[in-house]
């Protein structure tokens, strides 16, 4: 199903640009999901001469994008200029001097950059931020090169269903973004004309002593809810109190999960 809650662009551009500082602190998983991304670069053949990294965040799968591919350029595209500006930190004096690699600000959903421009485009937990994931994917048609290939991560409906769930029983709020699933993903890349799109997915658990701490890493990370059907105003203690009597049904062996669905994906541009 659709997701049919739409993000609040804005608030969310401004979200992880004020949890820029202090995002890698609580990124392990994200920085996990990112390692097994591109392992999967191994099983293809493709030598690209420029490649975009889109929703670079802080730069960690750009720097291993440089190492990996000593010869090609790299463009860093983030909605967030100060997740970009932790991403150039991350680079050597060297890197930075030889300027294989640019950083740009911009919207996944309309890309400023030209057609068939780049060989190899890599998206780590960006599309969940898409209000038009048909148009992003079509934009990533758009500026691939004839034979460049896409790979992604996203996360499925499954992540952070605990936290779904118990909210819900504390009042009718949308409290946790919502999330498509890998099926609608693959036909929308076949509506993108995209060749050979190939979709699997795993399930992760991190696990908190406290619901508390699941909520605080949320925030750390700027992925705490912007759905238009968000509550305004702060949550009070009341609510705080009922959602962690909620989750406590979820309590095995001592802690708490959380699950995330990860979702794979690639395909080709028709040559």
């Amino acid at each position: 199903m659709m997701n049919l809650l739409p993000i609040n662009k804005r608030l969310a551009r401004r979200s992880f640009e004020q949890a820029a500082a202090r995002y890698d602190d609580a990124a392990f998983l994200q920085r996990e999901i990112a390692d097994r991304l591109l392992e999967r670069l191994q099983y293809i053949r493709l030598r690209p001469t420029a490649i975009l990294d889109v929703g670079a965040g802080t730069g960690y799968c750009t720097a291993q994008l440089l190492a990996k591919y000593a010869q090609a350029k790299i463009i860093a595209v983030d909605m967030a200029q100060p997740m970009l500006l932790q991403a150039q930190h991350r680079l050597s004096l060297w890197q930075r001097l030889r300027g294989r690699c640019r950083f740009i600000v911009g919207d996944v959903e309309r890309l400023p950059l030209a057609n068939n421009s780049v060989d190899l485009i890599i998206s780590n937990l960006t599309l969940q931020w898409c209000n038009d994931l048909p148009g992003a994917l079509a934009e990533f048609e758009r500026v691939l090169t004839p034979g460049g290939a896409l790979f992604f991560t996203t996360f499925g409906p499954d992540t952070l269903r605990e936290l779904r769930e118990s909210w819900s029983q504390v009042n009718g709020y949308s409290h946790v973004n919502n999330f498509i699933d890998m099926h609608d993903i693959g036909d929308m890349l076949l509506h993108a004309r995209f060749a050979d799109p190939i979709m699997d997915a795993e399930r992760l658990t991190v696990t908190y002593k406290e619901v508390m701490a699941l909520m605080r890493d949320l925030k750390q990370l700027g992925a705490h809810n912007v759905t238009a059907q968000r509550p305004r105003g702060l949550t009070g203690r009341r609510q705080l109190q009922q959602l962690q009597a909620a989750y406590e049904q979820f309590r095995t062996e001592g802690v708490l999960p959380a699950t995330y669905e990860v979702v794979y994906g690639h395909a080709w541009k028709v040559e």
